[in-house]
């Protein structure tokens, strides 16, 4: 596996990651290797479609602000992976997303049931994984694991009443995004010993960067055709599930300062998307409306205000990697 960062400028820091990551690769395809056939190829599917391994990476990069990669720090990356891929077979099912990463999703393969246990399976695997780490690390785990759970559940019930919409719906963004790769800089730093203000200080980052990164996702999920994201356009609008562009519309019209442009689109939204032909045309129209410029700048001012927790750390190429990092996750919504 090559670097995820082409913009760092520090050739020896992008080998190391480009080795490590590779290890990594191997060890997840252990990981979720099962002695039955028909287990082992529900959980590697989502495995071998591919992913840009974002949480492992920044295992990986965080560890650099102590004393760099371990065998600890390898196997808490592995474990992040494998909570993350467990989220997205769960994810796809309550969706009803038809494709992750250019494949069919388990659901529609072999059923809910057996996407939702083998997401189940991914959790345990990575649990046993981190139950060697120690006490502290198993602590992390199951509190980024409650984020998410409460994510996706804050998700479900939406707002309560009175509540801001977009003000819940960022806030789900950080648990189900955020708390898991801010678990990821913090295994990094504690498992590399590096000193507390620098575990304290990339977890912040890493809360922020996991936002504009879902961010980022709600921009290209709408540019972007099937090919490019390996997910099918508009499965959020067709499900009802409002993300930031429709939220900042419904915004827009609750203070009474929606175009007419954007009330019919609104309405249209609101309405029959039960057939590709009413997906394809709101989706079309969203692409040219301004809310999609007002949510590629919500994406980088949460990417510019995660690369200022990086603050007070030292200057090496480790922060320049982060930076780095961060900018490429909202750089991909051009």
């Amino acid at each position: 596996m090559t670097s995820p960062l082409p913009g760092l400028d520090d050739s020896e820091l992008e080998s190391r990651l480009a080795a490590d990551l590779d290890e990594i690769e191997r060890r997840l395809v252990e990981a979720a290797r099962h002695s039955e056939s028909i287990v082992d190829e529900t959980s590697r599917h989502l495995l071998a479609a591919g992913g840009k391994r974002i949480r492992p990476v920044l295992v990986l990069l965080t560890s650099q602000f102590g004393d760099g990669v371990n065998e600890q720090v390898l196997q808490a990356a592995v474990a992040t992976e494998l909570t993350h891929l467990a989220t997205l077979y769960h994810d796809d099912v309550m969706d009803s997303a038809p494709m992750r990463r250019g494949a069919p999703s388990a659901h529609e393969l072999w059923g809910n049931s057996v996407a939702i246990l083998t997401g189940d399976l991914l959790f345990a695997r990575a649990s046993r994984l981190v139950s060697d780490l120690g006490p502290i690390a198993v602590r992390v785990q199951a509190e980024a694991f409650e984020r998410l759970v409460m994510g996706q559940l804050h998700e479900t019930l939406g707002p309560g009443e009175g509540g801001d919409p977009i003000a819940h719906y960022l806030q789900v963004l950080a648990d189900k995004t955020g708390s898991l790769i801010a678990a990821a800089a913090c295994y990094g730093t504690m498992l590399s010993g590096a000193a507390e203000s620098a575990q304290e200080a990339v977890i912040s980052y890493g809360e922020k960067v996991g936002v504009a990164f879902q961010l980022a996702d709600d921009v290209i999920d709408l540019i972007s055709d099937a090919e490019t994201t390996g997910k099918t356009p508009g499965t959020d609008l067709r499900e009802g599930v409002a993300t930031m562009p429709v939220l900042l519309l419904r915004a827009r019209a609750a203070a009474g300062t929606l175009d007419a442009e954007g009330e019919q689109l609104l309405a249209d939204l609101d309405g029959d998307l039960s057939t590709d032909e009413a997906v394809a045309d709101v989706l079309a129209r969203l692409r040219v409306h301004d809310v999609l410029d007002e949510a590629r700048e919500m994406a980088r001012r949460w990417s510019s205000d995660a690369i200022a927790e990086l603050a007070p750390l030292p200057e090496s190429a480790a922060r320049d990697a982060l930076e780095v990092f961060a900018g490429l996750l909202v750089d991909r919504m051009a």
